[in-house]
């Protein structure tokens, strides 16, 4: 009797090799997108627990924010992006954005990203 071999050949295994790899640059190239976005939550929220933030005009509460976003190193999100709505006891803070980055030849990944914080009074003490 002879015995059959089993497992994967060479030619299955470059597929899924191929296909991991695959897997793998889409993560690299989405990961600093979305670990952007989680430095921009994070702002929000450092900005939020700011003593009198809510008292603050627009111009001042906007340089603390991006103050934040420079330490880590974010440069997608513009001024420009940067909403200010006036609530009852301070301000509600809009982050709307885009990111976009090639991905094989003609193609690009687009990531929308919008995050808001109320900044009032009852937050910030």
């Amino acid at each position: 009797m002879m015995k059959t071999q089993r497992g994967m050949t060479l030619t299955s295994f470059l597929v899924v090799l191929a296909v991991v790899g695959f897997g793998l640059y889409i993560g690299m190239k989405l990961f600093p997108m979305y670990s952007e976005f989680y430095a921009v939550k994070s702002a929000l929220k450092g900005v939020a627990q700011e003593p009198g933030v809510a008292n603050k005009e627009p111009g001042q509460v906007s340089e603390m924010f991006f103050r934040r976003l420079y330490i880590n190193y974010s440069d997608n999100v513009k001024p420009s992006n940067v909403k200010f709505e006036r609530v009852s006891g301070g301000w509600n803070m809009k982050v709307n954005y885009e990111v976009r980055r090639p991905l094989i030849g003609n193609l690009d990944v687009v990531g929308k990203f919008e995050a808001h914080q109320e900044l009032t009074l009852s937050g910030a003490d």
